[in-house]
This record gives structure tokens, sequence and C-alpha cells, in this order.
């Protein structure tokens, strides 16, 4: 596999990618940050299912979409721009129907999190 510099923007271009293909399931190669930006999804209600599969060095990570939900996501900060925001500074997504993700001295945490808590962060995506 060759070398990417954005390997969140890979995952997240394959799940659009399979949602555009009408697939159920989608799989990546896996990371620990994927995996806790996939089960935050997953928590969240935008996605059913989040799996490990496979043995040490070789895991991939393969998403069970939610039936007749369409995910728009859209990757924030890149390597080339990062997005940095405050708590206080951090706006909604849609209204509040959708969904900012930021990581954070706290970890991974929603847009809504992370005004609770009162921290700021990279924002990686939004989904809505």
């Amino acid at each position: 596999m060759p070398y990417l510099s954005d390997p969140i923007g890979d995952l997240i271009t394959r799940m659009r990618n399979a949602q555009g293909a009408r697939r159920a399931t989608c799989r990546a190669p896996w990371s620990s940050i994927k995996e806790q930006l996939c089960l935050l999804l997953q928590r969240e209600g935008w996605l059913e299912n989040v799996e490990v599969l496979g043995q040490d060095p070789k895991r991939d990570l393969e998403v069970t979409f939610v039936p007749g939900k369409t995910l728009t996501l859209a990757r924030i900060s890149k390597p080339g721009r990062r997005m940095y925001t405050g708590a206080a500074t951090l706006r909604p997504v849609l209204h509040g129907f959708g969904i900012a993700i930021l990581t954070t001295s706290l970890g991974l945490l929603t847009d809504k999190e992370a005004r609770r808590k009162k921290v700021g962060g990279e924002i990686l995506c939004t989904v809505s």
C-alpha cells in the first residue's frame, strides 16, 4: 500500500465512495484514531457497526452503515491546513442536526461534548 499523508481523509473518502456505490459496508486499514472516530460515529447513531478484523500487523476496520441513512462527511482540517477552534468559537453544524468531530486533550469529542466540557481542538470532520 502506498504511503498516505492523510489516513483520516482516506477513511472518509472510502466511506463516501462505499455509500455512493450503495454498499452496506466499507473496509479500511486500521489505526487507533480511525477506530475511535468510527466508534464515536456509531455512538452518535451515524453508523450501525464497527469491527476490527485480522491480526497484527495487518488489521482492517469494517464499518457497517445504517440502512437508509446517508452520511455526508467533509474533512475540515487537512495536513496542508490545520483548523483549530476554541470552545467559545465552536458553532453547531447544520443548526444542530449534524456534528463536528474534534480531537482534543480529552480525546475525540463531538462539538456538543466539547462545548459542554469547554475544550477546543482540531476539527477533524463534519457529519450531516
